[in-house]
């Protein structure tokens, strides 16, 4: 274990806290929402109590002290993701509307009848349904990369589907049921050689792998604040600045124009075309915040933590009788997300049991149920884990199993 978990924990309030039936927080549901640490909750209050203002609009020291905050952040984001430019960085509400942005203003201005798009069944919804909305509309065609047994994406079988008709590879870094890391730099270089383009969901991958979308050739990627430990209702949307200069803009309003007449209008710069409105301000200053303590922290520390506690987790639930655990079973190609069925018990009776224990998990089919399909289960239960996690936690996990399965009459 790191040196310095307690210190961590200690960042975290909510982990310091009793539920109302007195039973200490286990959270291990990150993988749905992480938790805050206090730098980034007083960042919150900062804003409001000291400088509240709208942006890019006042040259009143709160408007020009809000903005600076603002474009600070954007700033630390482009840092953290490798990215060429802060205007290539897009604030948005979260991953589910940065993937709507680019299926929308790019498959309209640029999908043609016949044209394909590449998904797989692991994929979010989030990252499935709007591609499946714009490629009815346009007239495209969805092609579906096979899952290998273990809950691999088959890369074989992927290089096969591309064609001098594939237009767009979408694809998730990590998926959020199997925890399978995906082989995004190798996806991106097939793609582009067929000249497509590619379009990563980092909402699971980018809180806890390093990501360089310059490196790893990344056209698009998306991911939201509340993952990594930043506010909720503000995301991310990089997309390489050639190909967002050639879009035109998803939402239409105040910001977003530079000129406006009668008859037309003309579009602003990057990267307030695709920011019309007033965004989240507190949210994106606080964002960055989050970033910032990311990056002090280090993913040296949080990998270290985490491989740990997969390397516990894993050993623990296959322990328990009748336990069925999805997604590769070797360490290194998934992240800490453990998604898992008991033979004879209900996934929603399983979370609701370990609740009373103080287990906060996630049951159902998580915005997947392509791919709950494809494994012949109507929903599973899901433990999420993150640095702030310890081995404690998971023994209170599998003691809480214990207790469910005895309730359930499984023993």
């Amino acid at each position: 274990m790191v040196a310095n978990l307690s210190a961590i924990r200690n960042d975290f309030p909510i982990l310091q806290r009793s539920l109302p039936n007195g039973k200490p927080l286990v959270y291990l549901d990150s993988g749905a929402s992480a938790q805050r640490p206090q730098v980034v909750i007083d960042k919150i209050t900062e804003v409001y109590e000291q400088y509240y203002s709208n942006v890019h609009r006042g040259v009143h020291q709160l408007g020009d002290r809000v903005t600076t905050e603002m474009e600070s952040a954007r700033t630390c984001i482009q840092k953290f993701i490798g990215a060429e430019h802060p205007e290539e960085i897009i604030f948005t509400s979260g991953t589910t509307m940065s993937i709507n942005l680019v299926a929308y203003s790019w498959g309209r201005h640029f999908l043609k009848e016949g044209d394909e798009i590449i998904l797989n069944e692991m994929e979010h919804h989030a990252n499935f349904v709007p591609w499946q909305a714009i490629a009815k509309e346009q007239g495209a065609v969805l092609k579906f990369i096979k899952l290998t047994p273990e809950g691999r994406l088959d890369l074989e079988h992927y290089q096969s589907l591309l064609t001098n008709r594939t237009r767009l590879v979408a694809v998730t870094g990590m998926s959020n049921v199997l925890g399978t890391i995906n082989p995004i730099t190798e996806m991106a270089r097939l793609a582009h050689a067929a000249g497509a383009l590619i379009f990563v969901d980092g909402a699971q991958s980018v809180p806890h792998l390093p990501v360089n979308v310059d490196e790893s050739e990344i056209d698009f990627l998306a991911f939201s604040g509340h993952k990594i430990f930043g506010p909720s209702g503000i995301g991310v949307l990089y997309g390489r600045k050639a190909l967002l200069e050639n879009l035109p803009p998803f939402l239409y309003g105040g910001n977003m124009i530079s000129e406006v007449h009668l008859n037309e209008s003309k579009w602003a710069r990057l990267p307030a075309r695709f920011e019309a409105g007033t965004p989240a301000i507190a949210q994106a200053i606080a964002l960055g915040t989050a970033i910032e303590y990311v990056n002090q922290l280090g993913f040296d520390v949080i990998a270290e933590q985490e491989h740990q506690l997969s390397q516990y987790a894993m050993e623990q639930l296959q322990s328990v009788p009748g336990l069925e655990i999805y997604g590769p079973q070797e360490l290194e190609q998934r992240g800490a997300i453990f998604s898992f069925n008991i033979a004879g018990a209900h996934p929603e009776d399983l979370a609701t049991l370990l609740d009373r224990k103080g287990i906060a998990v996630r049951h159902g089919h998580h915005c997947t149920m392509p791919l709950h399909q494809l494994l012949q289960i109507p929903a599973s239960v899901r433990a999420s884990l993150t640095f702030y996690n310890t081995t404690e936690d998971i023994d209170a996990l599998i003691e809480a199993i214990d207790f469910a399965r005895q309730r359930l009459r499984l023993t």
